[in-house]
Formats: C-alpha cells, sequence, structure tokens
C-alpha cells in the first residue's frame, strides 16, 4: 500500500481556525536563549500602565536606530543585536521584561558596559524588577566573587544537577538591581540559557506575587471596621424588632462596601496567587539540591513568601466570610419584617372584618328605621282614602281602615326593600361578565 504523503501546500485547501496560529505560536513564543559562558544579563521589568502601547512605541523606536524592523502590534517577543551584546523584549499580560546579554565585566559587581539601560534609555512603565546575572566559570576567582553578597540572606545551591551552583542575596546593588551569580560546572549553552531565565523569573515573579501584600495591608483594616459593624448589628438586632428596617438598610450598606472592598482586591490577590506558583515551578525546574550549611533559594522564598502569602489569602477569606455572614444577618432581618408585615396584615384585616360587621349592623338598623319610615308615609297617604271613603259612606270607619291596613303596610314595603337588596346583592359587579 502506497504511504500517503503531505506536500508544502496540501493543508492550504482546509478553512484554518483563527486560533490555531496563536496556540501553536504560543509554544515557541518564549525560547530560552543560547548563553556561551561567561555571559552577563541585564533584566529589567516594566509594568504595562497603558496596554502595552508605550511599550511597542519604543521598542519600535530602537529598533529602527539598529536597522531592525519593527515588532508587529501583536508581536510577544522581539530581538536584536545591541552593541557586543543582544536584547531581547518580551510581553506578558501585565509587564513587560528588557533582557540584556553580553560579555562580563572584570569582576562580579562591577557596572556591565555595553547594556542599552543607559541615560538614553526611556521606560515604558514604573520599573517593578530588576536583575544582574552572571554566569562564570566554579573557580577560584568564581567562589572569590561569592564574598560580595549579603551573609545575613546569602542563599547558595546546586543547579542543574550539579551541573552549576547558583547564588544571590535577593538585595539590590547600587543600581537597584538584584545580584545572582551562576558558577558554571559544565553547562551546555542550552541548559545555561534556561537556567539562567528561571532564576531571573523567580526574582520577578516573587516580586509581583509580593504585590498583593501592601493591598493586604491596606484593605485589613477596613475589613476589620466592617466586622465590627456587623458585631454591632448583630448585637441589635437581638434587642427586638422595633428597628428591623433601619438595621436592614445598614446591612445592605455594609455588604455593598464588602463587595466593592473584595472587587479592588480580586484581581490582585488571584495574580499573587498565580505568580507565587510560576516561583514554585521556577524553583522545581531548576533542579536544586541544598548545600549543607548553606541556605537554599527554596527555604529562603518559602519563608519569606509563605507569610505574605498566607496575609493575602487571610484577607480573601475574611471578606468571603463577612460577606456571607452580611448576606445570613439580611435573610434575617428580611424574615423578621415579613413576620411583622404579616401581624400587621392580619390585625388590618381583622379591623376591617369589625368595621364591616358594624356597617353591616348599621345598615340593618338603617334598614329597619327606612321600613317604618316608609310605612308611616305609606299609611299617611291610605288614611286619606280612607277618609274619602268614610265621607262618600263606606260603612267602616276611616280610623279602623287605617290602623289595620298598618300591617299591610308594613309587610309591603318590607317585602319590597328585602326584593331590592336581594337584587342589588346578586347583580355582578362592575366589570364583570
Amino acid at each position: 500500500m502506497a504511504a500517503i504523503t503531505f506536500g508544502q501546500q496540501a493543508l492550504a485547501r482546509f478553512e484554518q481556525d483563527e486560533r490555531r496560529a496563536l496556540v501553536l505560536g504560543e509554544l515557541h513564543a518564549r525560547p530560552f536563549p543560547l548563553v556561551e559562558m561567561p555571559r552577563a544579563l541585564i533584566v529589567l521589568a516594566f509594568m504595562n500602565t497603558d496596554h502595552g502601547a508605550r511599550d511597542h512605541q519604543i521598542l519600535s523606536e530602537m529598533s529602527v536606530r539598529r536597522g531592525v524592523p519593527p515588532p508587529a502590534k501583536d508581536a510577544r517577543t522581539h530581538a536584536f543585536t545591541f552593541g557586543k551584546g543582544k536584547l531581547r523584549w518580551e510581553r506578558h499580560t501585565e509587564f513587560c521584561t528588557y533582557s540584556w546579554e553580553g560579555p562580563v565585566p572584570e569582576r562580579f559587581g562591577d557596572p556591565v558596559p555595553g547594556h542599552p539601560f543607559g541615560a538614553d534609555f526611556e521606560a515604558p512603565g514604573p520599573l517593578i524588577a530588576g536583575v544582574h546575572l552572571e554566569i562564570r566559570p566554579n573557580d577560584e576567582t568564581g567562589e572569590a566573587a561569592l564574598e560580595i553578597f549579603d551573609k545575613t540572606s546569602f542563599c547558595f545551591s546546586v543547579m542543574e544537577a550539579g551541573l552549576a551552583h547558583a547564588a544571590t542575596d535577593f538585595r539590590q546593588d547600587g543600581d537597584g538591581l538584584t545580584r545572582i551569580l551562576v558558577l558554571d560546572d559544565g553547562l551546555p549553552p542550552a541548559r545555561a540559557g534556561a537556567l539562567a531565565m528561571r532564576l531571573v523569573e523567580i526574582e520577578i515573579y516573587r516580586t509581583l506575587a509580593l504585590l498583593g501584600l501592601p493591598l493586604a495591608q491596606s484593605v485589613g483594616p477596613e475589613v476589620q471596621a466592617l466586622e465590627e459593624r456587623l458585631m454591632t448589628i448583630t448585637e441589635e438586632m437581638k434587642s427586638g424588632p422595633g428597628h428591623s428596617r433601619e438595621l436592614l438598610q445598614e446591612i445592605t450598606l455594609a455588604a455593598a462596601e464588602v463587595e466593592a472592598s473584595s472587587a479592588s482586591v480580586l484581581y490582585r490577590f488571584g495574580a499573587s496567587r498565580a505568580y507565587d506558583e510560576i516561583v514554585r515551578e521556577r524553583l522545581a525546574g531548576v533542579g536544586e539540591q541544598p548545600i549543607a550549611g548553606q541556605e537554599s533559594w527554596s527555604a529562603f522564598l518559602k519563608r519569606r513568601m509563605a507569610p505574605a502569602m498566607r496575609t493575602c489569602r487571610a484577607v480573601e477569606e475574611r471578606q468571603a466570610n463577612l460577606s456571607e455572614k452580611l448576606a445570613r444577618s439580611a435573610n434575617l432581618l428580611r424574615t423578621r419584617i415579613d413576620v411583622e408585615l404579616e401581624h400587621q396584615n392580619r390585625d388590618l384585616l381583622s379591623s376591617m372584618n369589625r368595621r364591616a360587621q358594624l356597617q353591616l349592623r348599621l345598615q340593618q338598623t338603617v334598614e329597619g328605621l327606612s321600613v317604618a319610615a316608609i310605612g308611616y308615609y305609606v299609611v299617611g297617604l291610605f288614611g286619606y282614602v280612607a277618609k274619602g271613603l268614610e265621607h262618600e259612606g263606606f260603612p267602616v270607619s276611616a280610623t279602623l281602615l287605617t290602623a289595620a291596613f298598618v300591617p299591610v303596610a308594613l309587610i309591603i314595603v318590607w317585602t319590597t326593600v328585602q326584593r331590592i337588596r336581594r337584587r342589588h346583592v346578586g347583580s355582578p359587579k362592575d366589570g364583570e361578565h
């Protein structure tokens, strides 16, 4: 059976999903650089305050000045030669990074010459992190460079299954950059580039993860004040139903404040959790092995970052619990108000029933009086007829005839009134058919 093969344009006849190129390109969007030792890396991370518009403009101007085509609007990475090194740009969700790789200075910790971040460089946004990383041979000179680090926060571990050692103190030098030294024990260029970028990302992402801590500290007093308000409201709820509606309004306002507070920290706390997870993944990716007598990167970051992350989670959980408790309190007050309204409606119906009964009795009394009054007038009219008959010689006196007609007149009037009443009661109401 002949094998089926595809030509270069065989797939062109198929309709392409517009997301396919984006998904396939994402796998290769940020490849690790190939780093030849010794090498220095200067990496700056800037926050994107305008969705990357200023960032793209600055990068395009730098590219044109170097004779390089500017990046596309939707580009995620861009690289070109700058001096004796190479400048690489990457766009992330809320920040961008400028990485320059070039020759190392004479001694570790000295200013790195030839990088693009001098007086002519215009920052695309606020600086959030900066790293000065050097990869040097693991010899006497490299080991002597370890003395530059602050021993109170010195971290030193074996990386890449024994092919490198990495040291830092997570402190900033005179230029505001975090210093990292990698001592090479036989790293190939691909692994050296991967290790360097992962160590740089650990510093950047741990800084971004800790951005949630100041926000948690600022929101904490607001949450505590709302918790105290809830406690006051629940205490007043036990006193009685006298101010239920006022308490419900107060709870509604407190719930609105809680929701607004939760919305203000929702993104930052979520981003902090994601960045913290990335830091853990990068630490796992470098293959760290602790050195006896030295603090490892993982142990240091866990000890320093874990309390901050717990603080963020605690504030977020307090907000969620407070929102839930306010909702329960509001439901209790609504139930109390509904019960009060039911009691009021019951009393109102009872009052209306009493008034209807009184009105019926009054109506019956009026009907009785009206029968007597109409009967009186009918009897009076009949009296004139009786007097006329007596005048014409009728053998029965007018007085006797009038007296005998009284009960007849009352019966006729009463019967007529009852018939009219039944007709009105049995007739359809207005609008009914």
